[in-house]
């Protein structure tokens, strides 16, 4: 009933919220990512986003769907993977951000895992920046992290907010420097941090460095101070600073697939059909806006 490669660009929609960048990591035309989108809610008889000239958002019927279009596509793969005959092998190196510990990263791995058994799956959690390093110097195949503000490389797996989070009763003295839970160089968020408030001409002060994620959320927790962080990947029991607190807008963020050099057809197998899951099953890496 459903065509895979519209489901495919639904959720590519669906997860950087624009079609033009949709059509960018598809490598269609925008016209056709359009076309698809409009062919499948003509299937479903359902309208599955809202859109004007300026955002484009999931209805209640487009989140539905984003778990359908994931469940299907996996069983597509598992189909053809059966059918073919192909099985792959080799050892894949895959480094994943820190921001990703909390979400349901996991599932897709473990999926990945049991499709592709004869895969030597080592995974990598470190800083986004950390990762790029790493990848660079040809020691990761694939990495998904925030994209460099100075690197246009990657492929979008969603685009997000970057936004001021902190406990709900921390208050702000606007007389006193802002404390800053951070992680250490060459965290990127730490830069994005830094450079908005310098341009908003606040102070501040490092009150926290961590490179744990679970040691940023236990200082946020108890009051330290307040940290940059995604907007759609919000630790439970951290809450988004409120605007009176006057803080400046800290921009937007890319997070994206990079692929490293191709060692050999296997990693290189390897590495596309790992990097196609995490497209497919991008929902499970939001946290409840």
């Amino acid at each position: 009933m459903y065509d895979p490669s519209q489901l495919r660009t639904f959720l590519a929609v669906a997860q950087t919220l624009s079609f033009t960048q949709a059509a960018r990591r598809l490598g269609l035309r925008q016209s056709t990512v359009s076309q698809h989108v409009r062919r499948l809610e003509d299937a479903t008889g359902r309208t599955l986003f809202t859109r004007d000239t300026h955002t484009v958002e999931l209805t209640e019927d487009g989140e539905a769907m984003l778990g359908f279009a994931r469940r299907i596509l996996e069983v597509h793969e598992q189909a053809s993977a059966f059918f073919t005959g192909t099985r792959l092998r080799g050892r894949l190196r895959f480094g994943a951000s820190e921001d990703f510990v909390l979400t349901r990263l996991t599932e897709i791995l473990e999926a990945f895992r049991h499709d592709h058994p004869e895969v030597d799956l080592e995974l990598t959690v470190e800083l986004s920046g950390t990762l790029h390093e790493q990848l660079d110097a040809g020691k990761l195949d694939l990495v998904l992290a925030k994209r460099r503000p100075e690197d246009p490389r990657g492929e979008s797996v969603w685009h997000d907010r970057l936004v001021w989070i902190g406990a709900e009763r921390l208050r702000l003295d606007p007389d006193r420097p802002v404390p800053l839970i951070v992680y250490p160089p060459p965290g990127i968020t730490r830069a994005l941090a830094f450079e908005a408030l310098e341009r908003h001409g606040r102070a501040w002060r490092v009150a926290c460095t961590s490179g744990s994620l679970n040691g940023l959320i236990a200082a946020a927790r108890a009051g330290l101070g307040v940290m940059a962080h995604s907007r759609g990947l919000i630790p439970p029991g951290l809450f988004r600073v409120p605007e009176r607190a006057g803080l400046p807008e800290l921009g937007e963020v890319d997070f994206v697939l990079l692929h490293g050099p191709r060692r050999g057809r296997g990693q290189g197998e390897a590495a596309q059909a790992l990097a196609q899951a995490i497209l497919d099953g991008g929902d499970r890496l939001h946290r409840s806006r």
